[in-house]
């Protein structure tokens, strides 16, 4: 089995809600975000021949993915008030929304289903919230 790995950076801040601790305001981090896509065999392709994927397209579809939650707030859907959610929205705040808490443990889930919906016979997907701490996801 051979395998590649490819990551890409965002900056941004998320709100857990209904989390109590230190983590409980809106806070920011610098994400990376890993993923290894693998292949028994080595393309053919004259274009990836010998490669398991070509990492310029890999290293493209991450970095739409780093870009789409780059600079913005990440929240549940539901979670914010809908004042204080208009209020973001009127002041042209970058909200993303997500059908899930933003863990960074559903976050790598978020990241491997993603890449894998782009054709990638993804392996695992890790997400680091610190250079420290991170959470991967696989489906094995």
């Amino acid at each position: 089995m051979y395998s590649i790995k490819a990551n890409a950076h965002f900056d941004s801040a998320r709100f857990l809600a209904g989390y109590h601790g230190r983590s409980s305001n809106i806070h920011g981090h610098r994400w990376t975000m890993e993923v290894e896509v693998a292949s028994k065999r080595l393309s053919i392709e004259p274009k990836t021949k010998g490669m398991v994927t070509d990492f310029g397209s890999l290293q493209q579809d991450l970095r739409v993915l780093a870009d789409r939650l780059d600079y913005a707030l990440i929240v549940e859907q539901g979670t914010l008030k809908p004042a204080l959610h208009e209020a973001l929205k009127a002041e042209g705040f970058k909200l993303v929304e997500l059908p899930f808490r933003p863990t960074v443990e559903q976050l790598a889930q978020f990241v491997y289903e993603q890449m894998k919906a782009k054709g990638y016979r993804v392996i695992r997907a890790t997400v680091y919230e610190t250079p420290e701490t991170s959470a991967s996801y696989t489906e094995e």
